[in-house]
């Protein structure tokens, strides 16, 4: 995929976050119940790391945050949804990580996370080298076992 087509994606992710309420679009939740409980039920502590891939406006870092998890990073291409996230959760902002960045061309820390979270963001990839290199950064970036 060439780097207009990267772009591409990037604008059209920042448009909607730019047209659009957070509880407008179709994959909005208020509690994400499910993702919540998949992360408790691996049993991993309260220092566990964490990333929530693609978590733009998601509500889950404020329920991490509301359950004592202390190493959360949020990762998303569209800068204006990192944005409405980190006013939602005021000062607590600053108890989180947030990267803008396309996980099919960033480089994460070797073996930082216990926990990838991921709820559409794989989904919507439909060229096979960007899903190899989904791949590929989930092998580096999450703790073997």
């Amino acid at each position: 995929m060439t780097r207009d087509v990267k772009m591409e994606n990037k604008t059209h992710w920042e448009h909607i976050y730019h047209t659009k309420e957070s509880t407008q679009v179709s994959w909005y939740q208020l509690h994400p119940r499910l993702s919540l409980q998949y992360i408790q039920n691996t049993g991993v502590s309260k220092s566990a790391h964490i990333i929530d891939v693609g978590g733009g406006t998601s509500t889950l870092v404020d329920h991490l945050l509301d359950n004592g998890f202390q190493h959360i990073t949020v990762l998303d291409i569209a800068a204006a949804a990192l944005e409405v996230a980190q006013q939602r959760l005021g000062q607590r902002a600053t108890s989180v990580t947030w990267l803008e960045a396309d996980i099919t061309q960033t480089t994460l820390p070797h073996h930082e996370y216990d926990i990838w979270h991921d709820r559409a963001v794989f989904h919507f990839l439909t060229e096979a080298q960007d899903r190899q290199n989904y791949i590929n950064t989930v092998k580096e970036a999450v703790k073997p076992g």
